[in-house]
């Protein structure tokens, strides 16, 4: 029986993920559906109460993708104890009666290239160590590129002139992308292209704009159906949006920036909580001192090292009188209760905005 392999969602890094499995097993490769409430309803079914919603969404991944069809599963979760869910994962899916093959690159509670190589190698006999280094790389570029190209949108979408022009151009980048062939050359030449285009885009952006920082658990953050597409409608508002977490820093900046983060953030912290909640403090002491408008955190429900991180960042608001609102996403949210929880957090930092403007004019008139 011919390999079909799948692996988990997370936001659009499905197409570089898709391009390196694709191109160093010359299997097919079966990506699971977009994820839907039905994703998250599955995966609740049969996962244990109180695991984190990462949990959830990638078991609900994985039985879409087996009732589709696939019939290897490969994970690569970890940074927490995510890390040593894999086996649980293969054990429920095993007792629900699907019949696969789980590959697990953790190793250390982190990825493995070595064992990439080498299951790679066990299923492409033709491959070797330079081609399998080629598609790593181009991999990477393309992650890069991805993450690179997504920060301007993100800061301007709430200012487009034409509604959802910035989205209809990021849906023919994610199409062009999703061609099996690229070189490093066709990769830049797409950057360059698209980043044109980008900045072509009529927009009508005030100079005193709403700014806002998203923070928090990693997975929460860049899957966007599971942060109930937050970015979108915090932009809808006519908010700049920061964001900091992505692929390109958990894959080759994370584990070099702890000591860093420790010496900036020393007056809060003085050991690393682990995951992503060192980044949650330090980053919201940053953002806090450029005077940004707000903050907003994010999380799955019962992620410890944010929920340690929490305390923390009320202290920081404290301190710096910046509002920080706080999101912990689950199975079993309300997309009205979210909607309303940002509707309130917007009309507190605006009105918080206009009191500093009136003061500030106050002075000027005095003086």
């Amino acid at each position: 029986m011919s390999k079909i392999i799948t692996f988990p969602h997370m936001g659009f890094y499905y197409i570089p993920i898709k391009y390196l499995v694709s191109n160093i097993t010359h299997c097919k490769v079966l990506v699971p559906p977009q994820i839907t409430k039905k994703t998250i309803s599955l995966g609740s079914k049969y996962s244990p109460d109180y695991v984190c919603v990462p949990f959830k969404y990638n078991l609900g991944n994985f039985i879409e993708a087996l009732d589709n069809g696939a019939n290897v599963i490969l994970q690569a979760g970890g940074g927490c104890r995510y890390g040593y869910y894999a086996e649980l994962q293969e054990q429920i899916l095993k007792d629900l009666n699907y019949d696969f093959e789980f590959i697990n690159f953790i190793e250390g509670n982190h990825v493995s290239i070595k064992n990439i190589y080498t299951y790679a190698k066990s299923v492409n006999k033709k491959l070797n160590i330079f081609k399998f280094s080629y598609y790593v790389l181009n991999t990477m570029l393309m992650i890069i590129i991805m993450d690179k190209l997504s920060k301007y949108p993100r800061e301007n979408m709430g200012f487009e002139v034409e509604k959802n022009s910035f989205a209809k151009t990021e849906k023919n980048f994610l199409k062009e992308l999703e061609r099996d062939k690229h070189s490093p050359i066709s990769l830049i030449k797409i950057y360059f292209k698209l980043k044109k285009r980008y900045k072509n885009i009529k927009i009508k952006k005030p100079k005193n704009c709403l700014k806002i920082g998203i923070v928090g658990e990693l997975y929460s953050i860049m899957e966007p159906f599971c942060s109930n597409h937050i970015e979108t409608k915090l932009a809808s508002y006519g908010i700049e949006v920061h964001r900091f977490t992505t692929l390109t820093y958990l894959l080759f900046i994370k584990k070099f920036n702890i000591k860093r983060l420790l010496r900036k953030g020393k007056k809060y912290l003085k050991y690393h909580l682990g995951a992503d909640a060192t980044e949650s403090v330090v980053l919201s002491q940053e953002l806090a001192k450029k005077n940004y408008d707000g903050i907003v955190h994010i999380k799955s429900f019962g992620c410890t090292p944010e929920i340690n991180a929490m305390p923390i960042l009320e202290k920081i608001s404290n301190d710096y009188k910046i509002p920080i609102i706080y999101f912990s996403f689950d199975s079993g949210d309300s997309d009205v209760a979210i909607d309303t929880r940002l509707e309130a957090f917007y009309d507190m930092i605006i009105q918080k905005k206009e009191n500093i403007m009136n003061d500030l004019n106050t002075k000027k008139e005095k003086n």
